[in-house]
């Protein structure tokens, strides 16, 4: 059953030791949205699988106690925060448990007992909405944290909406917190030299399709294919799809501009149909997403491609064609 933000309030109050759950390799907006939550109703704050690297410097400079691997029958209740598909959670089994989250598709509501789920930029702006309702302070720990979920989760700003701006000076006034600490605490992120070297590898990896003016990247690494597919977007692709394989499995994770998704890219929607194929799980946002599923790699990464160039073309009006580099620059060299 879908509730609004006072009702899902009220429906948390029936329940005790609530355990707030983030998705695997959680980031700020899941761990903040859960902080928040327990710091005004009460609960514990449960990773699937880890955080990344700025969740992990919120964690240490906020304070925030949270539990790794919790077992959900130790709980009253769980509720699933900033998660849309059950591998997210390591395919874990839930019985009672809700669900709050902001991405475009989500198969996690059918068997729950009720959720929250709004069309924002993130999950924060929702859980802003809630203390609201509820009448909750917003203190200056839950103000960074709030803050720094809602600057990482659209991209800083780039993919913020109207509504998104409005969170956060209502976030700022409510809090205190200046928005030049959050910018202080994710600039003081170490970078993993592991990632760093998997950016450069899906770099010199990468194969190009082209359609007009816009260009779709692919490529592959072992790990850290979220980075990697934001780096393509960063240098000049304007839809990026990068995956990681471990064992039968394979992650295919895809970012796209604004401009690819005003020409009518939905990647939320293209990884949901082709994870559907496969009997897998996908879904996200229309400019980030995300699949889990056994397959070939290559032959996923394909599928993307062709899906992204289909739309592309009946949106352009043009055809698409595979980019050879060498041939590439001797035909701008030319013109």
């Amino acid at each position: 059953m879908e509730v609004d933000e006072a009702e899902f309030f009220n429906r948390l109050l029936d329940y005790r030791n609530i355990l707030y759950l983030c998705h695997r390799n959680a980031d700020p907006d899941a761990i903040s949205s859960a902080f928040a939550l327990s710091e005004a109703i009460g609960g514990t704050v449960g990773l699937v699988d880890g955080c990344n690297r700025v969740a992990s410097v919120l964690i240490e400079r906020l304070g925030i106690e949270v539990v790794d691997k919790p077992n959900p029958n130790d709980y009253g209740f769980v509720v699933v925060v900033d998660t849309s598909t059950k591998a997210q959670l390591n395919d874990l089994e839930l019985t009672r448990y809700c669900v709050i989250d902001h991405h475009t598709t989500t198969a996690l509501t059918e068997n729950a007992e009720f959720f929250l789920h709004r069309n924002s930029t993130s999950t924060v702006e929702i859980v802003y909405n809630i203390l609201k309702a509820m009448g909750a302070p917003i203190n200056r720990r839950v103000g960074i944290g709030m803050l720094t979920g809602i600057v990482t989760d659209t991209g800083h700003f780039k993919h913020a909406s109207a509504d998104t701006f409005r969170t956060v000076a209502k976030i700022i006034e409510d809090s205190g917190v200046e928005y030049g600490e959050v910018l202080d605490l994710m600039a003081a992120t170490p970078q993993d030299i592991s990632m760093r070297i998997a950016i450069l590898k899906a770099a010199s990896r990468v194969e190009l399709d082209r359609v007009e003016d816009m260009l779709i990247a692919s490529s592959h690494v072992s790990s850290f294919g979220g980075s990697a597919s934001s780096m393509l977007i960063n240098i000049g692709a304007d839809v990026a799809f990068v995956g990681t394989a471990k064992g039968e499995s394979v992650r295919i994770s895809a970012r796209a501009k604004r401009d690819a998704v005003n020409a009518g890219i939905n990647l939320g929607q293209i990884m949901e149909d082709i994870s559907n194929e496969y009997n897998g799980t996908g879904g996200g946002h229309s400019g980030a997403a995300g699949i889990d599923v056994i397959a070939d790699m290559k032959e996923v990464l394909n599928k993307c491609r062709e899906k992204t160039k289909k739309i592309l073309e009946v949106s352009l009006k043009g055809t698409s064609k595979e980019i050879s580099f060498n041939d590439e620059i001797e035909e701008l060299e030319n013109e």
